[in-house]
């Protein structure tokens, strides 16, 4: 049996014996499906199947003589390990390092021809490598599947059946959705918008799903025009009852890869979000048809919660919150004790917990629990084969949630076991006192999201440290965990679409990462809520969603300001009357034990 690295190398080769047998010079495997997931079915982890590499994002160039893997910052500890010995070269994505379109466009000869599946290629990657090839005259190949050719026992589509979000959850049908999406069709003059972004699709419909791993979503696209839409989806997966209700809406459905002959029949002016449609979903588009480029309508209809919707939300929250009690205190029981544990005892430890609590239904990422220097590695997630175990000193990175029927959860806590340096505590101190400069912003109302990151990273700043990450993504109800338009992150461009709007659920996670020792992030859930209402205008503020306690212990108190210790003990105070009721025995006790006020 070959092992991990000659597996992927032979893959690599069998890649190249068929780009030679096609006439193709370099061969583009990106992290996408046909609807621009995060996450994937394992039918399009093509990338992670090729290369070994299993972060979230990142792409792959294999050439005649040449393999890398693009990453950003997040994967730069974790990519090295999972390619050694396979001959993919680990390219890092940062601010003056050619992208792998320029780094093409450098290597090839003039008239080279590169493939990509146009199937999980975007309309605006599609157009930035056209750009990036145009002056040596590289042709950009579309319509060919390499990977399909070498990949002979690629998993077969999902197949889950989909269901409606209980009603007790939701507060706006599905036909007013639709009206509302329709209403901004109109303001842009579209005759038809076509939808292929899934939690798009889920939430308008309110019907979720399970083809995604921890996203409540299915695979469709979905038509729209004035009068009605069209449903394009695995039939199987419907219940006689769901396609009644579709009837009732005005929605009918057609088998998910008949979307191909229904994009032939588009006339006139047709909406998408050329970042989350696929250039393959539209090759049978007619010439005469006109396209209308613009950030879907339902995704910031989407983002901004109702109030119903964010009282649902809290009450995850506080469900959530009673499970990390119970998690805790077994955790802590356990280490004091001196039981071995393992970095993979901490998902399911935790995922008990949260099975307990009325509404859960699944994880919403894979839990990220990293020891040691394994916390320093950003996506870090153990695995049967390389975990560590939980003994001696250090610290423990936790970062998990949950999706509920009524919302979604990510929490990032760090545990300590053993001893703590004062090093590690400091890094901890430094990064609370970020986490609480962002708890606390005030800002007007329509602030780029990017603007406010500074008010968490400054803490870090004035002592010479940072972190590659955003501070903060959007999170969906019941969901997507990372939803947009929102991200709150210096290295995002402030656009129109990335503004904080009250309603919007955004994450508070910075973090500080030191190879080889020691990784540190302290994340809860915001929702954007009013502040104020003045002559200079209207203001907006963060309510802290997230019920769990911070470990004081790993805090060097001295190093906070007197409004830090103040804003602790408050929100500390908060989680006790709001759990307090719903925890007993030890996970009472802890939740006393760790609430109480510096």
């Amino acid at each position: 049996m070959l092992d991990s690295t000659n597996k992927h190398q032979e893959r690599v080769q069998l890649a190249r014996q068929t780009m030679a047998a096609e006439g193709i010079n370099a061969l583009i495997i990106p992290s996408a499906d046909p609807h621009m997931s995060e996450y994937l079915p394992e039918y399009w982890q093509g990338r992670a199947w090729a290369s070994g590499f299993t972060g979230s994002v990142g792409t792959l160039v294999i050439a005649e003589t040449f393999a890398g893997l693009w990453a950003d910052s997040r994967y730069w500890v974790q990519a090295p390990i999972q390619l050694a010995g396979t001959g993919i070269e680990l390219k890092k994505m940062q601010i003056g390092q050619p992208t792998f379109a320029q780094f093409l466009a450098d290597a090839l000869p003039a008239g080279a021809k590169v493939a990509i599946d146009g199937n999980v290629l975007s309309v605006n990657e599609y157009d930035h490598l056209k750009t990036a090839f145009l002056d040596k005259g590289i042709e950009l190949v579309t319509q060919l599947d390499i990977l399909s050719k070498i990949w002979t026992d690629r998993p077969s589509l999902p197949t889950a059946p989909i269901y409606e979000h209980p009603a007790e959850f939701v507060d706006t049908s599905a036909l007013d959705k639709l009206k509302q999406v329709r209403t901004q069709m109109q303001q842009k003059q579209a005759d038809a918008h076509l939808i292929s972004s899934l939690d798009d699709i889920a939430w308008l419909l309110n019907l979720r799903g399970s083809d995604v791993a921890f996203n409540p979503v299915f695979l469709a696209h979905l038509l729209i025009d004035d009068t009605k839409a069209t449903l394009f989806v695995d039939l199987e997966k419907l219940s006689p009852k769901i396609r009644s209700t579709l009837e009732q809406i005005g929605v009918q459905v057609a088998d998910y890869l008949a979307i191909g002959d229904a994009v032939s029949a588009i006339l006139g002016k047709l909406l998408i979000d050329p970042a989350r449609v696929a250039i393959g979903t539209l090759k049978q588009l007619p010439e005469s048809a006109k396209l209308i480029y613009a950030v879907n309508p339902s995704t910031l209809l989407k983002a901004i919660k109702s109030e119903a919707d964010l009282e649902h939300i809290r009450e995850a929250m506080r469900q959530d919150g009673a499970a990390l009690c119970e998690f805790f205190a077994e955790f802590e029981s356990k280490t004091v004790l001196g039981e071995p544990l393992t970095e993979l005892d901490i998902d399911r430890m935790l995922i008990e917990a949260r099975s307990r609590q009325k509404h859960y239904v699944s994880p919403s990422f894979d839990t990220i629990a990293g020891f040691r220097a394994n916390g320093a590695i950003v996506h870090y997630r153990a695995t049967e084969d390389s975990h560590s175990a939980i003994t001696g000193d250090g610290l423990l990175l936790i970062d998990s949630g949950a999706q509920y029927y009524n919302g979604t959860t990510d929490i990032t806590r760090m545990a300590s076991v053993g001893q703590v340096s004062d090093d590690e505590k400091r890094d901890v101190t430094y990064v609370l006192k970020a986490h609480i400069g962002l708890a606390q912003a005030h800002f007007p109302d329509g602030v780029a999201s990017s603007q406010v990151d500074a008010l968490a990273r400054v803490h870090l700043w004035q002592q010479g440290l940072d972190y590659r990450h955003g501070t903060g993504h959007g999170v969906g109800y019941f969901m997507n965990v990372h939803e947009g338009p929102q991200v709150i992150s210096v290295f995002a461009p402030p656009s129109p679409e990335r503004v904080l709007k009250r309603g919007m659920v955004t994450t508070n996670e910075p973090g500080l990462y030191r190879e080889g020792q020691w990784g540190i992030r302290l994340e809860n859930c915001l929702a954007c809520v009013s502040a104020a209402e003045s002559e200079f205008g209207s203001f907006l503020k963060f309510e802290d969603l997230t019920l769990c306690p911070f470990d004081t212990r790993l805090i060097l108190i001295e190093l906070l300001t007197d409004g830090e210790k103040v804003w602790l003990n408050q929100y500390h105070q908060r989680v006790h009357d709001e759990l307090i009721d719903r925890v007993s025995g030890a996970a009472k006790d802890w939740l006393i034990e760790r609430t109480k006020a510096i």
